[in-house]
């Protein structure tokens, strides 16, 4: 069962409603072929550091637990990959992993992106739509560059951390949801919070259960170990055989 419709209704609401209940089809069919391929592939955490060690055994310690996870480090650490790989080692890998670049989208737009609207919420929502929460029930949701979130937005992202519960754009119909939230940064969010630019309570929320990220060049052992990996990736994508890093 994905949805219902009450009697009377017209034929253009059962099949916005098909319509829908395919897009919802298509997009845990899409979430299942990546993570066919991302296994297929071996994507996984590269390197054999202490502090790979280390990341490797707080993501085991935490990836059962339904807290949100806050990433942090610098730009190309990792954080997506680790996002991704915290969805698969939990119970919920087998439902839907979605992600949302908090830093592409207005404060408008990504509203309705993570909450969805109802038809007529503003100009040009000619249908309703389901939002990101809504699609990821009982799986996770990455909230990609979380600093970049306007403070009326964060008052909004607090409440569903907190209440579990949201509203469509345009409705006053509360909803619960069971997502996991991850959140990722590239800031200092104790900084942003001193400055006034993140909300106190919301980085609270946020960060039950803290993973930060090592720079490379922290760990300048692993790159033969990240040049092999990469050298293969493009040799399975060119359909030629790897070559060797040395």
């Amino acid at each position: 069962a994905f949805d219902y419709i009450q009697k009377p209704f017209e034929g253009d609401e059962l099949l916005l409603t098909v319509k829908r209940a395919a897009e919802h089809r298509d997009l845990r069919q899409k979430n299942e072929a990546y993570q066919s391929e991302h296994t297929s592939r071996e994507v996984k955490m590269i390197g054999q550091t202490p502090v790979m060690t280390q990341l490797r055994k707080q993501m085991e310690q935490i990836a059962a637990s339904h807290g949100t996870v806050l990433v942090t480090g610098e730009s190309g650490t990792g954080k997506e990959v680790v996002a991704r790989t915290l969805h698969e080692m939990s119970p919920r890998k087998d439902n839907v992993f979605l992600a949302v670049n908090c830093a592409a989208l207005s404060s408008n737009l990504l509203e309705s992106e993570l909450f969805g609207h109802e038809k007529g919420a503003f100009t040009g929502a000619d249908q309703m739509r389901k939002g990101r929460f809504e699609l990821a029930e009982g799986g996770t949701l990455l909230l990609d560059e979380i600093s970049e979130v306007s403070p009326s937005l964060q008052a909004k992202l607090l409440r569903v951390l907190q209440e579990r519960q949201f509203e469509r754009v345009g409705s006053s119909v509360t909803m619960d949801v069971d997502v996991r939230v991850i959140a990722t940064t590239n800031r200092d969010l104790e900084k942003e919070v001193a400055a006034g630019n993140f909300r106190q309570d919301l980085y609270s929320r946020l960060n039950v259960l803290p993973v930060q990220l090592p720079a490379l060049r922290s760990r300048v052992d692993d790159m033969p170990l990240l040049c092999e990996y990469f050298l293969m990736l493009q040799a399975m994508r060119d359909g030629r055989e790897p070559k060797s890093y040395e």
